[in-house]
C-alpha cells in the first residue's frame, strides 16, 4: 500500500485532467450562427459534474482529457450538440397562456428565444418563436433546444478540475 501511496505523492505535481465523473469549474460559451446562447466569461464560472447531464453529450466528450487550466475552442457540425429539432416539440400557446405565463404587452418576433417556467416553478426552458398568427395572437413555439440542428462553437476555459 505504501507503494501507492508514493505513486500517488508523485502525482500530486501533475496538472489534473478531466475524466468521467469530474467536477469541474469553468467559463464556457456555446453558440449558434446568431450568436451566443450561453456565455459565462464576462461572469460568474460555472461548476458541474461531468456525466450529470448539465453539458450534452457531444459537449462534454470535447472536455475529457483536457487539462487544468486549458482553454479551447471546439466547432461541433449541424445537429451535433443537440441533435436534430423535433417536430412533435413544436405547439401553438394561445394569447391567453402566454398573457398567464408573462408580460400581456409582450410582443413576440420570429427567432425570439423566450423563456418559460418549468411545471413545479423549479427552473426554465426555452422556446423559439417559429410564427405567430396575426388573427388571434397565438405563437407557435419550439420547444427543441435552441441550437437543435445547428452548428455549434464551443469555448471553454478549465479553472479547475476535481
Amino acid at each position: 500500500m505504501s507503494s501507492s501511496t508514493s505513486s500517488a505523492d508523485s502525482r500530486d505535481s501533475t496538472v489534473p485532467t478531466v475524466q468521467a465523473g469530474s467536477f469541474l469549474t469553468l467559463h464556457y460559451r456555446l453558440a449558434g450562427p446568431a450568436g451566443d446562447v450561453i456565455n459565462t466569461f464576462d461572469g460568474q464560472p460555472a461548476t458541474l459534474s461531468l456525466g450529470a447531464g448539465e453539458l450534452a453529450p457531444a459537449v462534454e466528450e470535447r472536455l475529457i482529457g483536457m487539462a487544468e487550466g486549458a482553454r479551447a475552442t471546439f466547432e461541433l457540425p449541424a445537429g451535433v450538440a443537440f441533435g436534430e429539432r423535433n417536430p412533435d416539440m413544436q405547439q401553438w400557446l394561445a394569447r391567453k397562456v402566454l398573457n398567464e405565463l408573462g408580460d400581456p404587452m409582450e410582443q413576440y418576433t420570429v427567432g425570439d428565444v423566450v423563456q418559460f417556467p418549468t411545471p413545479d416553478n423549479s427552473g426554465t426552458f426555452a422556446g423559439t418563436v417559429l410564427d405567430v398568427r396575426e388573427s388571434d395572437g397565438a405563437v407557435l413555439f419550439d420547444f427543441s433546444h435552441p441550437l437543435a440542428g445547428l452548428p455549434v462553437t464551443f469555448e471553454v476555459q478549465l479553472i479547475g478540475v476535481l
